[in-house]
């Protein structure tokens, strides 16, 4: 990943969970939502963004997220001088769980 790739990535990341606190979808208003990750495209036409979620039901707060597409785009585009908008698909980030997992067999082990 170029150095220019990276910035974006971070920019688009800090922008959405600053947009985040603004979707009145109360599907995403109800449950505490934070960007953990963002991968933009090269050519910046698709990113993939990455959420964790405390609280609510993960497919229904996706489900959110993918009504307030549009809110969220335009405001990366106020905010952000990028040549295009990318498109964004959320997916849940497991990260967390997959940790404490692994914490708790090693755990069991010990």
């Amino acid at each position: 990943m170029s150095h220019r790739t990276a910035r974006i990535n971070d920019a688009v990341r800090e922008e959405l969970n600053r947009a985040l606190a603004q979707v009145k979808d109360p599907r995403v208003a109800s449950s505490i939502v934070s960007v953990s990750m963002a991968e933009v495209s090269g050519d910046l036409s698709t990113a993939k963004i990455y959420v964790s979620i405390l609280g609510g039901e993960p497919s229904e707060v996706l489900k959110g997220l993918k009504a307030a597409h549009g809110f969220l785009r335009t405001f990366l585009a106020k905010s952000l001088n990028l040549r295009k908008t990318p498109a964004l698909t959320f997916l849940q980030d497991r990260s967390a769980e997959r940790g404490a997992h692994i914490a708790s067999i090693l755990k069991e082990l010990s």
